[in-house]
């Protein structure tokens, strides 16, 4: 059984889906049309410079798990300041890219906060990146061994977690043990299009190779039904638990 306080209790909180849209009130309209079916709403870029952090703050407010997913990458004391401000917002999530002093000046600031409720996630690759677009960035590669690296970065560094690909999850699962949650993207059910993913898995596959929260966007923000289809990913993933 996991460990990390952060584990998800139940296959509906293991569902983590991205309110993907331009504006505040798409994004209520979303809420709105899934609540009761979801365990965490993530909240990106988009709808962040569209109102979207008094939005996540409401939220939060309100009882919904949020997932800040802001990936910040700054010097430290900057990492630091911001990580005690998202720390004031009750999110139970926040992002930052998975650099060994980044990470650290992350864990610093939420230490000097006193919030043990909030998640730091070390990204390790995006799922939209293969290997020929981690070597255009200037890596090495292969992407495995850019992910190991950065998971053990996380663990040292004291993180709540990583975000990675589902097609690596069993790896870090072996080498993180049960100390740090794994959230992965790109998760697509079955049948669903890839777009712009690369490293993509369906729920039931995700679950069973380690994952413990899945991320999933257009799949449900995009469907005709949206409750429904979040629905369809809660059964996947109880079917890979039982």
């Amino acid at each position: 059984m996991p460990t990390s306080p952060f584990a998800p209790k139940s296959a509906l909180d293991r569902l983590m889906v991205a309110l993907d849209v331009p504006t505040v009130a798409e994004a209520e309209t979303l809420v709105k049309r899934t609540e009761g079916k979801v365990g965490v709403y993530k909240i990106g870029m988009e709808l962040q410079f569209a109102g979207g952090l008094e939005f996540a703050r409401d939220l939060a407010a309100s009882g919904h798990k949020i997932f800040l997913d802001v990936k910040l990458h700054d010097i430290d004391n900057t990492i630091t300041k911001a990580v005690r401000n998202v720390a004031k917002m009750g999110m139970t999530f926040m992002t930052l890219h998975g650099y060994p002093k980044t990470m650290r000046a992350a864990v610093k600031g939420l230490a000097e906060e006193g919030n043990p409720n909030l998640c730091l996630l070390g990204v390790t690759v995006l799922t939209s990146m293969d290997e020929d677009d981690l070597v255009a960035a200037g890596y090495r590669g292969p992407i495995a061994d850019v992910v190991e690296a950065r998971a053990r970065d996380a663990k040292a560094a004291g993180m709540g977690g990583i975000v990675c690909a589902a097609t690596e999850s069993a790896k870090m699962r072996a080498i993180l043990g049960n100390d740090l949650v794994i959230v992965t993207p790109g998760i697509r059910p079955a049948g669903s299009a890839a777009g712009d993913q690369r490293r993509v898995m369906t729920p039931e596959d995700a679950i069973r190779a380690g994952s413990d929260y899945l991320v999933v966007g257009r799949p449900v923000n995009q469907a005709a039904d949206p409750a429904a289809a979040a629905d369809a990913v809660v059964a996947e993933i109880e079917a890979a638990l039982s």
